[in-house]
């Protein structure tokens, strides 16, 4: 890095702007990133527990191909930064009616489960539908998460060459109707239909191609030593190793231009000049005109409407009891036709099902207290919401209510403060309406409504969960991987202070089109 090299302020320590902080910082490029908040991470949060800190965002890693080629693109090692263990067990899942199923690492493992679960049928159509996932996985990961700008033209011609894709992807259907073909056991469906809500969407709205993320999960599950936010710190401290300055409780509150292009940021009362801003934050904040005026129309309103679904998260400590929990475990409603129902309406659920991270079961079975994740899907926050207090105790209750009927129980119970609803989400994430996903995932055509790298604004360029490829760490790793390469190819280094490596061709085994769980 010279003096002379452009500068580039990023403004979010999430881990898409991280990621690019990293790779721009090796490439040479001056990098200053402006975190509102006391440390990095963004939705890669902890908390503290009477246990110890417990991940309160995403709790696995997964498509680890992504990790490896941003440390490698960088001349660095990820098993030499943070220590990953694979799982055996992906989840555990547990229905009403006392039926259990593991899925495994071991995908014939997986098969015998769901035939001593479910039937010999059911494993057969299980089968059939880990194969479909695959080849859509393998078809669609180039012209789509690969490529910094996906296109219907290319999707089509991806089709084109292997027409076996077009009854794979079923695209008359959406995911809950693809999966009651695939399934004649409506509690599968249920299971596999789940996975439109890790990007923020519901089964009866959402592609069916969002199916494949099984193919994902399935090719691999580690959790990070230390957790989530371990990953996060070794990324900023990698990042400022080769020159990036970060730059804590810091809010950007303007985006400055000269001649229509970015000439500077405003910050807590400094003007600080800029070649070119990276945004890692909602992009709706654009439109919010949270970074001024020049910044407001660097986007169409499109680009961050719908919303996506928001969540009710506990994060607490206890010993449980009733209930021999992995370390990713699912409690379904008990209703599967009308779960989400509610949803759609913006309403809360009244029979959800619950996504449960033992924190502290990724390696062993663990004595006394032990730390706790636990999800429930809400719609986002909406400021007129004059109920919204009233649904903060309501969902408290309704959690542990519903984890009761299944015979869990914790020692102590979580309290109230223990809850973050949608609201506590808007506010940690400005102009998100606590919408942790980012644009809503429905509709065939929403992939590619979605923002791309550039904006109108030249200079302004984006990264994270909010643009492309959309929602999930692994997604936002390889957004800030098409961000980089398109700030540099925009603002050519004369000097490179290392060989600028944007291994675009990776093989990434484990990339989907869809989020891996970030549960």
């Amino acid at each position: 890095m010279t003096s002379s090299a452009p500068h580039v302020v990023i403004i979010g320590a999430g881990i898409g702007g991280l990621s690019a902080a990293l790779r721009l910082a090796y490439m040479g490029f001056r990098i200053t990133v402006m975190e509102r908040h006391s440390t990095p991470g963004g939705k890669m949060r902890s908390l503290p527990t009477g246990a110890g800190p417990v991940d309160a965002g995403p709790t696995v890693l997964t498509m680890k191909p992504v990790f490896e080629a941003l440390f490698a693109d960088v001349g660095l090692r990820l098993a030499d930064h943070v220590i990953l263990d694979q799982q055996d067990t992906l989840a555990r899942h547990f229905w009403p009616d006392g039926t259990q199923l593991d899925l495994m690492r071991d995908h014939e493992e997986s098969i015998a489960n769901v035939h001593l679960a479910f039937g010999p049928r059911a494993a057969a159509e299980f089968a059939n539908f880990s194969a479909r996932a695959k080849l859509l996985f393998d078809a669609f990961d180039a012209p789509m998460m690969q490529a910094p700008v996906p296109t219907l033209g290319s999707m089509t011609r991806c089709v084109l060459r292997n027409p076996r894709l077009i009854l794979a992807m079923t695209p008359h259907l959406n995911l809950a109707q693809s999966l009651r073909k695939q399934f004649t056991d409506l509690r599968l469906v249920q299971l596999f239909a789940r996975y439109a809500t890790y990007v923020g969407g519901l089964p009866d709205a959402s592609p069916a191609l969002m199916a494949l993320v099984w193919h994902a999960e399935r090719s691999g599950v580690w959790h990070v030593r230390g957790g989530m936010y371990a990953l996060a710190q070794r990324i900023a401290e990698c990042a400022t190793g080769f020159g990036a300055t970060f730059r804590y409780n810091s809010t950007v509150t303007q985006v400055e231009t000269h001649g229509g292009s970015v000439y500077a940021v405003h910050a807590d009362g400094e003007r600080i000049k800029a070649d070119a801003v990276l945004f890692n934050g909602d992009p709706a904040a654009l439109g919010h005109g949270l970074l001024g005026r020049d910044a407001k129309k660097a986007l169409p309103r499109s680009a961050a409407m719908p919303r996506s679904l928001s969540a009710t998260v506990l994060n607490f400590a206890a010993v449980p009891q009733g209930v021999d929990l992995a370390a990713h475990n699912v409690f379904f409603a008990d209703d599967p036709q009308s779960e989400y129902a509610p949803l759609k309406l913006g309403r809360q659920q009244t029979d959800p099902t619950l996504y449960i991270c033992a924190q502290d079961r990724f390696s062993d079975t663990p004595s006394g207290p032990e730390r706790f994740e636990i999800i429930l899907n809400s719609p986002a926050f909406h400021p007129h919401n004059t109920d919204d207090q009233k649904e903060r105790p309501a969902c408290h209750k309704m959690i542990l209510d519903q984890l009761t009927r299944f015979g869990l129980t914790f020692n102590p119970a979580p309290m109230l403060d223990a809850v973050t609803a949608p609201r506590d989400f808007a506010n940690l994430f400005p102009a998100s309406a606590g919408a942790l996903y980012g644009r809503s995932p429905h509709g065939m055509m929403a992939a590619f409504k979605r923002p791309t790298a550039r904006t109108a604004l030249r200079g302004l360029y984006l990264t994270g969960g909010g643009a492309h490829p959309g929602a999930g760490v692994p997604m936002a790793v390889l957004s800030a991987q098409h961000a980089a390469a398109a700030i540099a190819a925009d603002l050519p280094l004369t000097s490179p202070s290392h060989q600028a490596v944007m291994h675009g061709g990776t093989s990434t085994e484990s990339v989907t089109t869809a989020v891996a769980p970030s549960r």
